[in-house]
């Protein structure tokens, strides 16, 4: 069950937006999201009572980005443990509600794992539920974490890729605050770029169908005073041609083994470009997000999305009369081609950041060495 609480447009809150918290009220525990369907309109939170709530939260994009659905899915867990639902039940309905998104099944898998481990040795399902949020609170915590170490690293590959500064970056998608425990993977670079004086013009896709650009990227660039400017995801091309785009930042939802990557629709038209241009193409995520299960780019599962999303145009607060609840944008009927994810082969990667470190040239062997680094991936 989900309630929702609005908040004015004009509330100072800091630019660390708490997207998710835990809270237990005297009620019962819950999950608190910033719903981001509603942005940039107004701030509304949405109160999630049990996993069904989440799920669909999930669904319909109110909560969103790779990491964060990664922190969600834990969350929603300890959630079923704590009200007393059945955790497997809810875990495998976490873990389906997106399917590209690897980071999802990471962290619903985390503290299931969490839960079964202190349910088989205590036998009390008080221990396992406070074992479950523990596991979540820590993914939440490390999220945080590799968000700056992210940041740093991403930072430190523009200024040896683009040693006279000033530097023009084109973005895709939202990979902010909003979708993160920190400031984000490819919006944290860009913010630790404009911080340090040497982020000349953020370009933001506005990223067709939902307008994660023009509604999301667009109102974290604003909330901290960064340089940027909105354009069409079909005018990119006339940017490269002009010679206005010093470099491409993307995150990604799952990378193969392969290094193929996995990013919101649009990115890989985006990689041809900066590949004809010999502009980089960075591709920035938690090292959670590289599937060494899924061998290469063929293999990810490709999200596919309700037509009505490209056959409709949604805004909040804006009267509506289409079947999916949009304002008609094509004859009614109109067939729509509608997948959520595109996926860039690596070799037309230049380089992928994470909180371990860069890998460049992109390769199988190179994406492995790093993994085995981390203790946050597991190898099979």
């Amino acid at each position: 069950m989900a309630d929702q609480d609005a908040r004015s447009g004009e509330d100072k809150r800091p630019t660390g937006i708490p997207v998710l918290r835990w809270e237990e009220p005297p009620e019962g525990p819950v999950l608190v999201l910033l719903d981001q369907t509603r942005l940039p309109a107004e701030e509304v939170e949405l109160v999630c009572t049990d996993p069904a709530a989440l799920v669909e939260a999930i669904r319909s994009l109110a909560v969103r980005g790779a990491p964060l659905l990664g922190i969600a899915g834990a969350y929603g867990v300890a959630l079923a443990a704590v009200r007393g639902f059945e955790v497997t039940e809810a875990a495998v309905a976490l873990e389906g509600a997106r399917p590209t998104a690897v980071n999802l099944a990471v962290g619903v898998r985390r503290a299931r794992a969490a839960h079964q481990e202190a349910l088989a040795r205590t036998g009390d399902p008080r221990q396992a539920a406070a074992a479950a949020l523990t596991a979540a609170r820590a993914l939440h915590r490390e999220d945080a974490e590799a968000s700056a170490r992210m940041a740093a690293h991403g930072l430190a590959l523009l200024d040896e890729l683009l040693p006279a500064g000033g530097h023009r970056v084109l973005t895709h998608c939202n990979t902010g605050s909003l979708v993160s425990g920190g400031e984000g993977t490819a919006f944290a670079v860009a913010l630790a770029a404009h911080r340090e004086g040497r982020l000349r013009r953020l370009w933001v896709d506005e990223t067709r169908p939902l307008l994660q650009g023009a509604r999301l990227t667009a109102y974290e660039a604003a909330r901290n005073d960064m340089a940027y400017t909105l354009l069409t995801d079909n005018a990119a091309g006339s940017l490269f041609a002009a010679g206005e785009v010093d470099a491409v930042l993307i995150g990604a939802d799952r990378i193969a083994a392969d290094g193929s990557v996995a990013n919101k629709v649009g990115s890989y038209p985006l990689a041809v470009l900066a590949r004809y241009h010999h502009v980089p193409f960075i591709v920035v995520a938690p090292v959670t997000t590289v599937d060494p299960g899924t061998p290469d780019g063929a293999s990810i599962e490709v999200e596919q999305r309700p037509g009505h999303e490209v056959t409709e145009v949604t805004a909040p607060q804006v009267p509506v009369a289409g079947a999916g609840g949009g304002i008609p944008v094509a004859p009614l009927g109109s067939q729509a081609y509608n997948p959520a994810f595109d996926v860039t082969p690596p070799e037309l990667v230049t380089a992928i950041v994470t909180e371990e470190g860069v890998v460049s040239p992109v390769t199988a062997e190179a994406l492995a060495a790093l993994c085995a680094r981390s203790p946050q991936v597991t190898i099979s």
